[in-house]
């Protein structure tokens, strides 16, 4: 249990919906929190598209990836009617599942491998003839060769959770702080929780560095729903692209994987989504534009997150890192963070998640721009790479994590377990060092 001592019993740096859900859990618990963040759900859940994904985001080689999607979508039917229930807000939690499609015969090939080793994982999958998904989907463009069903992946408005989850924290009676933390030591607390995204490296010498990924957002003519209900996430002529539905009309279009740390919006990658996703459901041409955005993701060389304590520091927990998963992964991460706290004895799982894996952060200079700043990735360009740059360990960089890591098919069992060391990335690992197109 945490000791008597500090104005807070925990100090959570970071409003985004990882760090909110860590606090509410928390104060269930009866700990006194602090949440400490200029500009709460500014960051990458501001950009985020909130697919709930365990199955179709299922990669080669990432099998302690694959284990922790799986628990942590299992809890978000709970989490969510819990959370709505609470809050008094409607989340914008959807389960008609998600459609994967293909247009080509080398998009239905690529496609097919991939299935092939999802099911091997045990994982629902069920491929789709054109005929049999158009129809589930009666918009979806005549040419596709084939796809596949996945019912268990699910959706969320990441923009409605972080207003449910500010609402639940202020019913819990979290205290909420609203400034940028620039040095750790500086919060008065018997334990700090981490859950700054790409501003985690600044505060704690860790390797999470910014990739970049540009999205859209679309809306259905009139205000009407969009004319289809599933989750799509299409192989397009070599390129791949997803479309979320909202029941509001608007319609996620996404997402660029740049390994850089700027926030610009490029003709480029506007232009490569709208061309996929117009060759999927070319309805949506007639869709209006209403918002194109850019936000930085926090990655980690394994591509999972860093969740327990920091090495040497005890009193410090990581929960950052979390990459393209960081919606998917908020109860989960909740849980095990608010249970250590709770209790000082780690849950099996966070073994192969420890901060420590990466061996001993290499030390910070202190910075005189905020680390609020590189929270919020939504307002600023500046500072965020060079926050990141110079703090990777020798053994930790991607190019050298990816030499060294190969793929291999393990059982469902093992996935869902998460046993091992981190995840290995397979041929399609997102850490290589090249910006290109692929889902988030």
């Amino acid at each position: 249990m945490l000791g008597e001592g500090g104005a807070s019993d925990v100090a959570v740096v970071g409003g985004g919906p990882v760090g909110l859900a860590v606090a509410w859990r928390c104060a269930a618990r009866g700990m006194r929190v602090s949440v400490y963040d200029a500009t709460p759900g500014s960051g990458a859940s501001d950009v985020a598209a909130g697919m709930l994904a365990p199955v179709a985001e299922t990669y080669f080689g990432e099998r302690v990836l694959t284990g922790l999607l799986v628990e942590s979508a299992a809890r978000w039917p709970a989490f969510a009617a819990e959370l709505a229930e609470y809050a008094g807000r409607d989340l914008g939690y959807r389960t008609e599942g998600t459609l994967t499609v293909a247009l080509t015969s080398d998009d239905l090939a690529e496609a097919e491998r991939l299935w092939a080793y999802q099911r091997n994982l045990g994982l629902p999958v069920t491929p789709l003839r054109p005929a049999e998904l158009r129809d589930r989907e009666p918009l979806l463009a005549t040419r596709l060769r084939g796809g596949a069903l996945a019912p268990g992946d699910h959706q969320v408005d990441p923009r409605r959770l972080v207003a449910a989850l500010r609402v639940a924290v202020e019913r819990a009676g979290v205290t909420m702080v609203s400034r940028p933390v620039r040095d750790l030591a500086e919060l008065d607390a018997t334990a700090t929780v981490v859950a700054a995204g790409c501003g985690t490296a600044a505060l704690t010498g860790l390797p999470v560095r910014p990739v970049k990924g540009q999205i859209l957002r679309l809306r259905a003519p009139g205000g009407a729903a969009p004319g289809f209900r599933h989750v799509i996430r299409g192989h397009a002529d070599g390129r791949h692209v997803y479309l979320v539905p909202r029941t509001d009309g608007e319609v996620v279009v996404g997402a660029t994987v740049e390994e850089r740390a700027d926030l610009d919006v490029t003709a480029g990658a506007v232009l490569d989504l709208l061309r996929s996703a117009t060759e999927v459901i070319p309805e949506l041409a007639e869709y209006e534009l209403v918002e194109a955005r850019s936000g930085l993701r926090p990655g980690t060389p394994d591509n999972a997150p860093l969740l327990g304590p920091l090495p040497g520091r005890p009193e410090l927990v990581v929960a950052a890192g979390h990459f393209r998963h960081g919606i998917v992964l908020t109860p989960l991460t909740a849980d095990l963070v608010a249970d250590l706290l709770a209790t000082g004895m780690p849950d099996p799982a966070l073994a192969s998640l420890s901060p420590a894996r990466f061996g001993q952060p290499v030390p910070v200079a202190r910075r005189s721009e905020s680390v609020g700043d590189a929270v919020s990735v939504g307002r600023r360009s500046e500072s965020v790479g060079d926050a990141v740059s110079g703090t990777w360990p020798a053994d930790a960089r991607p190019e050298r994590q990816d030499a060294e890591r190969g793929s291999r098919n393990v059982s469902h069992t093992e996935a869902v377990k998460g046993p091992g060391n981190g995840g290995e990335p397979g041929p399609d690992d997102p850490t290589t060092r090249e910006a290109r197109t692929r889902w988030s």
